[in-house]
């Protein structure tokens, strides 16, 4: 007969595991769905009927009539699409899927993704885990950091490692940004560093894999819980940070919540960037509320300052980027006082992002960060 701490352990052990099992069973739903809507999504770019009608605004048009599906966002469909181009491969694993072979309507002709493997997607194939490997341990999150790795080699490391470490996410960025890949390479004892690197590696917890913000919006967990403006506000700049520098062209970090001095009083911009290519300081504004009149005099400020105090000789005039956003309007602007409009518009406008572009990376950004923060203080009630 059992004791009394005995069923406690029975029931922690049920709990345990069968949430795994269900956390690990919408994982792979969630992947097969982010395939099959990037697989129909290419297939209509290439013999829809009617595609010429919408071109380049496919992505738009699908993420305006999808408004009310979380996890819909232009990003996210750009992600669903490079997925399939990435890992035709995994057609197999659906394929031979009992419970997807149930549904006529998944079935998915091998020749069709065979003709879409490009050389160097075959020889990715040739080194990377078998399919069902890659689909039993990875969640789509997964995916999108290893989509982020060019090289096929490297990529196909960081799969194989990924899987024998059994990585979260979190795990498997950390090892990428500390490039294990190059360290290894350049290694003498190649066995000890990886084995190091496993070791540092703790087991995910089923918490942590059910707030995987993917997931979140995929299986529709209630929204709840606080967070304030400051968070959002840093975590939108971290991502802007991060999206700016990985536009390679031209932006180099310089300062984080810069601050200036004038007359005693103090006042702080948000990011300062400096574009080796138009040789200028960018200075950058956030506000998480609508746009008034006063941000505009305020950059205009920031950039006079930059002009008297800063500008070295060789430099050319700093321009500003005023960014206000809130729950139904997004704005970007750019500043340009003490530069002329033409110049501007010839030169500058050349080697910046288009306001547009901005926009839409802050709007899709706010919302997916805005769920995010409200799920991490959340606590899940199965």
């Amino acid at each position: 007969m059992s004791n009394f701490n005995q069923l406690i352990a029975t029931i922690e052990t049920i709990n345990t595991t069968l949430r795994r099992v269900a956390v690990g069973s919408v994982n792979r739903m969630h992947t097969y769905r982010n395939w099959l809507i990037g697989r129909h999504i290419v297939e209509y770019e290439q013999s829809g009927s009617d595609r010429a009608e919408y071109g380049v605004n496919l992505i738009p048009r699908l993420s305006g009539r999808f408004k009310n599906i979380r996890g819909f966002s232009e990003r996210n469909l750009q992600l669903f699409r490079e997925f399939y181009r990435e890992y035709p491969q995994i057609s197999q694993v659906i394929i031979n899927d009992p419970s997807m072979q149930r549904n006529t309507e998944f079935k998915i002709p091998q020749l069709v993704t065979a003709e879409l493997q490009s050389t160097e997607n075959r020889e990715f194939t040739d080194i990377s885990p078998t399919p069902e490997l890659l689909v039993r341990h990875f969640s789509f999150t997964h995916f999108v950091e290893l989509m982020r790795i060019q090289e096929p080699l490297k990529r196909a490391f960081y799969e194989i490692e990924g899987i024998k470490g059994n990585w979260s996410v979190p795990q498997l960025k950390r090892q990428i940004e500390s490039l294990l890949y190059e360290r290894t390479g350049m290694s003498k004892n190649q066995s000890a560093l990886v084995e190091t690197a496993h070791e540092q590696n703790q087991p995910e917890s089923i918490d942590a894999m059910i707030r995987d913000p993917y997931i979140l919006e995929f299986s529709g967990l209630p929204e709840r819980s606080h967070y304030s403006e400051n968070d959002l506000e840093t975590a939108l700049l971290d991502h802007i940070q991060s999206f700016l520098l990985e536009l390679g062209n031209g932006f180099c970090f310089a300062a984080r919540q810069k601050r200036i001095t004038l007359d005693n009083e103090h006042d702080r911009i948000d990011l300062v960037f400096y574009h080796r290519i138009l040789r200028c300081h960018v200075l950058i504004d956030l506000k998480v509320r609508k746009f008034r009149q006063g941000d505009a005099g305020q950059m205009n400020f920031y950039l006079n300052y930059f002009r008297e105090n800063v500008m070295t000789e060789g430099d050319n005039p700093p321009v500003g980027l005023i960014l206000c956003t809130d729950r139904d309007e997004t704005r970007v602007k750019y500043a340009t006082t003490g530069i002329d409009n033409q110049m501007f518009v010839s030169k500058y406008l050349t080697a910046l992002p288009s306001e547009e572009m901005i926009r839409r990376f802050l709007e899709d950004d706010r919302g997916r960060t805005e769920h995010v923060l409200r799920e991490r203080q959340a606590k899940y009630t199965p």
